[in-house]
């Protein structure tokens, strides 16, 4: 017991309370504490019975079952490890950073979801949308995956949106969680710091004070593309050239 409480000390803050979240919530519902149809994401039951809690607890929940536990089991892992290398990795010492990229995507997926009748669970687009900016992050790294098969880092997110839809996931879900991913990643990373624009995000400051940075730490996990000089920067010297996408680490690579 001593070495999973200290397992779980390690796991990075923002990851740690979210996986526990996610395990605790599915457990509730499984035994019964509350009743599951008062856990999921009903746009009527949200707009028209101001159950306002109910996009926290549908992407906490998911309901395990015979049918379900194994790709309940597996996106909980691809929870646990992709969201602590990001953590670690290109927002390390970051949390206030990380927290608003969650949050972005939360909403973005809460948002989509309400108008779709049959998106009433957020746990799998959300990992999907953080799978998804590591995946950009550290694209060029190759990661192994089932059966022995090797790829770049970029195409995880479909492989796995396959392989989700092979288990019993829906498509839908992991394609929402794609998308909130890839507007992410565009507005945060590639529109501004690759092409020039203006950067249309950018973090709260009740959030660093909630969690102030931290300096020094090691990453290994990929890090943000650095911004592309400007024209002008260009023509008064500065240096250009293509981005440091992050090495990464592969998968399975302790």
């Amino acid at each position: 017991m001593s070495d999973i409480g200290d397992w779980f000390k390690n796991i990075p803050f923002i990851t740690r309370y979210w996986f526990a979240g996610s395990i605790a919530v599915p457990l509730i519902g499984k035994l019964g504490l509350i009743s599951p149809i008062y856990l999921v994401l009903w746009p009527e039951a949200f707009f028209h019975k101001f159950q306002i809690w109910r996009p926290i607890s549908a992407t906490l929940y998911f309901p395990v079952g015979p049918g379900t536990g194994f790709l309940y089991l597996v996106n909980l892992y691809f929870l646990y490890q992709y969201s602590s290398r990001l953590e670690t990795g290109a927002f390390d010492g970051r949390t206030a950073d990380y927290m608003f990229m969650l949050l972005f995507n939360w909403i973005c997926i809460v948002v989509s979801s309400l108008s779709c009748t049959h998106c009433t669970l957020l746990m799998i687009p959300l990992i999907m949308s953080v799978l998804y900016v590591w995946a950009q992050l550290n694209r060029d790294t190759i990661v192994s995956f089932w059966f022995g098969t090797r790829f770049k880092a970029c195409y995880l997110p479909w492989v796995i949106l396959g392989f989700n839809y092979i288990i019993g996931g829906s498509v839908v879900n992991e394609l929402i969680g794609n998308l909130v991913g890839h507007l992410y990643f565009f507005l945060m990373f590639k529109y501004p710091m690759d092409l020039g624009g203006r950067s249309f995000l950018s973090t709260p400051q009740f959030l660093y004070q909630m969690f102030p940075n931290r300096r020094g730490g090691v990453s290994g996990f990929g890090v943000p593309p650095s911004r592309r000089p400007l024209p002008q920067e260009q023509a008064g010297g500065g240096g250009g050239g293509r981005h440091n996408w992050g090495q990464g680490f592969r998968l399975g690579d302790d």
